[in-house]
């Protein structure tokens, strides 16, 4: 962590994050604020606000790549790559190479290897990441910027601990601004232990340490701090002082739709889908056992509903927090096919249902296939072009909007992840009429327009809970831990669609993918944080 911490956390961009920062800020030049003007009670919420927003998700790290951009088209987009929901041709970060798969054999028995020197996803992360490749490290980016926000987050905890709030709600206050801070500890450490192989648990503003732990101890602690969060609001239950606040925490231009301050209610819900989250993504589904299906259940029955707010992004003209046309997944795979960065897979194609209107209303199948260069594998050659602002149908969600302000980006938890997991504990406890209401439920608050399911089997309804999680949950970065947890990462996929060089569509092609499930420490970090004795192993055995 020592590569990445920013102590000076205070130095950020507010005043472009928001206007009304400007004024809230006590400084004599609000570009450049002191200790001292964060110590106030308006100080400190903006600093709060900023730390999040502009240090954990955007300015946060020292090297970045203008292809695969920041946070969430970056470190978000390694993982929809390996989740084979999009696929890429450009080199940058190695993109061209982190979702590809090791052989595709196609219809006519072909084998088609990953054309790289290096052969292997695996082999290709092992040898890039090396502290020389700097920004060019992809091991690098999830790592940079949650430990970044995690110290940020540090910071915030000490400055509240340390400052007066006026008024008889101050506690209250103080309190909305300490439950914010514990609620994105919980969500980075819930990233790092999800991603990272083992990870370091710090709770010093500018320091560090060299005590690597698991992956699961990484988790746990991810579940304390959304604990120490969820306690707070409990405590405070919404009134006048905490809706100021949180309505002070969120970027105004984010309180749109979904992204209205959250009641501590629904907060507390959104607690409950990440734990949720947390133990589904982390454990392989042939190795989960009843009591953690019943947690999910337990947590899932008190997760997101549907007329929730949560915590969500949205673009500006100056793009504060993200740009419009390339601040997003959905944005960066916007558009013909040889034009954008990400390049809509085949495979997420196949899995629409027939008759979705998610499908019909959100892409349009080209006239010819996009092929790209040969010698970096055939696997994200395409039909099909993700369109902007739908295409009109009433009801139907739309997957994509250049316009400004116009995408909602989900920045944690949502109704459908919700429901969709808790289908999953359904099906795993037995209980398939349930499971498939709530497959239901997803596809009819999305405007699929699809019948009920009904009189499936298990392996059916597994079936189309696999399919409806990728279809309803694309570009929110949950498809590679998919792919990991159902092993089709390690097994592969069979009967899938693949166009080769040629342009020919192959629809019972066989796709081994072979990728690592967890990955190592990024050596960014351990040049400078070297393992102590006793630390837990830094690099996957795989």
């Amino acid at each position: 962590m020592k590569r990445y911490i920013k102590t000076t956390v205070l130095s950020l961009a507010l005043v472009s994050l928001l206007g009304a920062c400007k004024e809230q800020l006590d400084v004599k030049n609000p570009n450049q604020p002191t200790p001292a003007s964060a110590s106030t009670e308006t100080g400190v919420i903006a600093l709060a606000q900023g730390s999040v927003y502009i240090n954990g998700f955007r300015d946060g790290i020292k090297y970045s790549d203008g292809i695969p951009g920041y946070f969430w088209t970056g470190a978000v987009g390694f993982h929809e790559l390996m989740g084979d929901v999009v696929g890429e041709e450009a080199a940058n970060v190695y993109g061209n190479q982190i979702g590809m798969p090791d052989v595709v054999i196609l219809d006519d028995g072909t084998r088609v290897a990953n054309p790289s020197s290096i052969n292997t996803q695996i082999a290709l992360l092992r040898t890039v990441n090396t502290n020389a490749n700097a920004g060019a490290n992809p091991l690098f980016y999830e790592w940079g910027y949650m430990y970044n926000l995690n110290n940020a987050m540090n910071n915030v905890i000490d400055i509240v601990n340390s400052t007066t709030f006026s008024g008889t709600s101050a506690a209250a206050k103080k309190n909305t601004v300490l439950a914010w801070a514990y609620w994105w500890k919980g969500y980075a450490y819930s990233r790092i232990g999800s991603i990272y192989y083992a990870g370091l648990i710090n709770d010093k503003t500018g320091a560090t340490n060299a005590n690597y732990v698991t992956k699961e101890k990484i988790i746990d602690e991810a579940n304390k701090n959304l604990d120490q969060a969820a306690t707070l609001l409990t405590a405070l239950g919404t009134d006048a002082a905490y809706t100021a606040t949180i309505t002070a925490l969120v970027p105004q231009f984010n309180q749109v739709g979904k992204g209205v301050p959250p009641t501590t209610d629904m907060w507390k819900r959104s607690i409950n889908t990440l734990k949720a989250r947390n133990i589904l993504v982390n454990t392989t589904a042939a190795a989960m056992t009843a009591a953690q299906w019943g947690q999910i259940l337990t947590l899932t029955n008190d997760g997101v509903k549907s007329t929730d707010n949560v915590f969500t992004g949205r673009s500006t003209d100056n793009a504060d927090f993200i740009s419009s046309v390339n601040g997003s997944m959905a944005a960066k795979s916007t558009g013909t096919p040889g034009t954008v960065t990400y390049k809509i897979s085949e495979r997420l194609i196949q899995d629409f249902p027939v008759g979705d209107k998610r499908l019909t209303n959100n892409f349009t199948q080209l006239a010819a296939p996009a092929l790209f260069n040969s010698d970096r594998g055939n696997s994200f050659n395409t039909r099909w072009q993700l369109v902007s602002g739908g295409k009109g149908q009433a009801g139907v969600v739309v997957l994509s909007n250049l316009a400004v302000g116009a995408y909602e980006l989900y920045l944690a938890g949502t109704y459908e992840e919700n429901e969709l997991m808790k289908a999953e504990a359904k099906l795993y406890t037995g209980d398939i009429a349930g499971a498939s209401a709530s497959i239901d439920a997803v596809r009819s608050f999305q405007g699929a327009g699809l019948a009920p399911l009904s009189g499936l089997t298990l392996a059916a309804a597994k079936e189309e809970l696999r399919k409806e999680r990728r279809v309803a949950l694309v570009f929110r970065g949950l498809s590679f831990y998919d792919a990991r947890r159902w092993e089709v990462i390690s097994k592969g996929r069979t009967g899938a669609v693949v166009v080769d060089k040629a342009g020919k569509v192959n629809t019972n092609a066989t796709i081994t993918y072979n990728f690592l499930d967890y990955w190592d420490v990024p050596d960014n970090e351990l040049v400078y944080n070297p393992a102590a004795a006793g630390s837990a192993p830094i690099k996957n055995p795989k």
